[in-house]
């Protein structure tokens, strides 16, 4: 997922060719084309365990039935349930509800990637514009010394309360060894309705 690519076989961006031919986007395309030779060598990866996703699914308000049907399983506990999936992607839902002071919405992301590319290796974070809202990453910069070692960093993203309803699209790329290893992750924000659990299931599967 970290190693896709969102250019075409021409060098162009990849088009919705069912949406009259507009540029795709991150919820139609998912994190992009696949690219198995990159694959092979990712640089850094988010690891997660079984157990971090059966947490996520509990903190989804799931029955217990559909939990055992998705992980074929009927030994799990939900006590302590978290969004807090160690997944590659972001998804910034802003409620006005819950805006600050100062009119602004902040949503706070945690992050563990373990290197496994060069045993010493410097990753540089680099962030797409996304417009209104505004996003940042600390540390910017991730200082590796041994293979499968791990770090950790916080994106955070900040939205004004009002906004016309929409999906904004953006990117983190954490470029590692002066341009060696490019990991990807696509960034989406929105302050769209989420009530519906289904439409907030369908918008992270759709960044997968």
């Amino acid at each position: 997922m970290t190693t896709t690519h969102t250019i075409d076989n021409i060098g162009s961006p990849i088009n919705d060719h069912g949406d009259g031919k507009d540029l795709v986007n991150p919820l139609a395309m998912g994190a992009g084309h696949i690219n198995p030779n990159k694959a092979m060598n990712p640089g850094l990866i988010y690891d997660a365990s079984e157990y971090d996703y059966v947490r996520f699914l509990c903190s989804m308000n799931f029955t217990r039935k559909q939990i055992t049907t998705i992980t074929r399983s009927s030994h799990f506990n939900c006590s302590n349930p978290s969004l807090g999936l160690n997944y590659p992607s972001f998804i910034a839902f802003f409620n006005a509800d819950y805006s600050s002071p100062n009119g602004t919405i902040t949503r706070v992301f945690r992050r563990t990637v373990a290197n496994v590319g060069e045993s010493m290796s410097t990753c540089i974070a680099n962030l797409t514009d996304m417009g209104e809202v505004k996003v940042s990453v600390k540390p910017n910069k991730l200082v590796f010394k041994e293979k499968e070692e791990k770090l950790s960093y916080k994106l955070t993203s900040k939205e004004p309360s009002k906004v016309s309803n929409q999906v904004i699209y953006g990117s983190l790329i954490w470029i590692g060894n002066g341009g060696k290893y490019m990991v990807i992750s696509p960034i989406a924000a929105t302050n769209l309705d989420i009530k519906d659990r289904g439409h907030r299931s369908l918008l992270h599967s759709k960044m997968s």
